[in-house]
Order: structure tokens, then C-alpha cells, then sequence
């Protein structure tokens, strides 16, 4: 009982120490100029402004690594849907390049000589003389004109050669329409066909109609007819001319021309290989 009773009074000499230390503290508190309500924004840190900061910048940064991802994805999933005609497109090779360009190359210089075109054109005045010499390639006039030769022809030979040009010239027409309707290239400008070309079925660029029938006929008198070093001169330049001036008046590309030339010459080459012989035509003559 003795020990209990000495003891108790350090206890409560520890229990009157403890709230005079914590007043002291609450008192110092209270005299901390940055425990002011003023001045707490200083003291704290700002924890919770760091995070939102971090988590707006983390959002702003995915948003805009998003449509990059997205665009990404959208265009590998585009070039694995594409066909492969818009893989070639997209990766042209050397001769699609070389083709391209002498393409451009074909359709700038045909609407530069092209100077015929219209009225409006630089030789505008001079469209109707350059669209004659045309008509002198015309198919319509040969064939109608070869008809009425081959009826007053009276000698054998000659009615062997109106004949075979005859042939030639309606083989002309078919292979010339039946390549264009294939081909169905328009011209460098929007010059609609005449009456005649209808007849005839040039109503397309490609080839020229004109230029192979007008190879083809000089070809075909250079060989079958003995004319003086003058007139197969001409003759050449009469070709020559009719190609130019289908140019001249915007109806075909030069590129069409030029190969209007070589089908005639082909054409003439075919007419050799099937030629009529004397009996074969009296006998189709007297059939008419």
C-alpha cells in the first residue's frame, strides 16, 4: 500500500506536465505568422493541382497521339483493301512514267498545231481550205469516185486495179471503225464529226481515217501506176497534207496520225496479199 502510494504522485506530476507542453505548442502555433489563413496556399503543398495538371497533359497527349494512331490504322487497312491495279497506280514503273509523258508530250503539241481549230483560233480564216484538203482523204468521195471509174473502165487491166482499190478502200473503212470503236479516243478539242464521217463511221481520234486511207492510196498508184518522178512527189505530199491538216483543224492527236500512216501501209500490204486476179474480177463485174 505504501509503494502504490509514493507512486502515484509521479503519475500525477507526468499528467500536469503534459497539458502545459501542449498548450505551449498550441500557443506557438497560433503565433506561426504561415498558419495564417493568408498564408496557407504558401505552406501546403499544391498536390492536388500536380496530379490534375499531369493527368490533363497524360489526356491532351493520348488525345492527340489518337487520330495520329487512328489515321495510321486507317491507311493500313486502305493499302490492304486496295487492288493491286491501285498498287501499280501508286508505284508506277519506268515504261508507265515513259508512256504518261509521251502522252503529255503527244496531246500539248497536237492542241498547239491545232490552230485551225475554231474560228476564234489563230488561223481560224484558213479552217475552210484546211478542212477541203481533208475531204480530199475522204472515203466517201474514193469509193464514189473508184465506182464511177470502174464503170467506164473498158480494158481488163484497168478493171483489175479499180477493183482491188476498191477492195482497199472498204477494207480501210471497216478497220478503221472497228479500231476507233475500240479505241474511243476523243480528239485534242470538241470538234464534232461531219455528215460524212458518219457515213463512214470515223467518228473517233484513233487512228486517222484520213491519213491511212490517204497512205494507202499513194501506196497503192505508186505501185500500180508508172507516173513521172513529179506527180509520185505529190503524191507524197497529198498524204502528207491530209494527215497535217486533220491536225490542223483539232480533229485528231499526232500520235493518231502517225499511226493512221501505218495502218494504211499495213492495209496496202494486206491488199497485196489478197489481190484479185483478172477472171476473179470480170466474174464479180458481171455479177453486178
Amino acid at each position: 500500500m505504501t509503494e502504490l502510494d509514493t507512486s502515484n504522485p509521479g503519475h500525477q506530476t507526468a499528467n500536469s506536465t503534459m497539458p502545459a507542453s501542449q498548450s505551449r505548442a498550441r500557443a506557438r502555433e497560433r503565433n506561426n505568422v504561415l498558419n495564417r489563413a493568408e498564408f496557407l496556399s504558401l505552406n501546403q503543398p499544391m498536390k492536388g493541382n500536380q496530379e490534375t495538371r499531369s493527368s490533363s497533359r497524360k489526356q491532351g497527349s493520348q488525345s492527340g497521339l489518337a487520330p495520329v494512331q487512328n489515321e495510321g490504322t486507317k491507311e493500313r487497312r486502305q493499302s490492304q483493301q486496295l487492288p493491286e491495279e491501285d498498287c501499280m497506280q501508286l508505284n508506277p514503273s519506268f515504261k508507265g512514267i515513259a508512256f504518261n509523258s509521251l502522252l503529255a508530250i503527244d496531246i500539248c503539241m497536237s492542241k498547239r498545231l491545232g490552230v485551225c481549230a475554231s474560228s476564234a483560233s489563230s488561223w481560224g480564216s484558213a479552217r475552210s481550205m484546211i478542212t477541203l484538203i481533208g475531204i480530199t482523204g475522204h472515203g466517201v468521195p474514193w469509193i464514189g469516185g473508184t465506182l464511177i471509174c470502174l464503170v467506164k473502165s473498158s480494158t481488163l487491166a484497168g478493171q483489175e486495179v479499180l477493183m482491188n482499190l476498191l477492195l482497199a478502200l472498204l477494207l480501210d473503212v471497216m478497220i478503221v471503225a472497228g479500231l476507233q470503236k475500240l479505241a474511243k479516243r476523243r480528239g485534242p478539242y470538241d470538234v464534232h464529226p461531219g455528215l460524212l464521217d458518219y457515213l463512214t463511221m470515223d467518228i473517233y481520234a484513233f487512228p486517222a481515217g484520213h491519213a491511212s486511207r490517204a497512205a494507202m492510196v499513194s501506196k497503192f498508184f505508186l505501185n500500180h501506176l508508172v507516173l513521172a518522178i513529179p506527180l509520185r512527189i505529190l503524191l507524197v505530199l497529198w498524204a502528207f497534207c491530209v494527215g497535217l491538216s486533220r491536225i490542223m483543224i483539232g480533229r485528231h492527236h499526232i500520235t493518231d496520225v502517225l499511226s493512221g500512216f501505218v495502218f494504211g501501209y499495213l492495209q496496202f500490204r494486206l491488199v497485196e496479199l489478197l489481190w484479185m486476179s483478172s477472171n476473179t474480177c470480170q466474174m464479180i463485174i458481171s455479177i453486178w
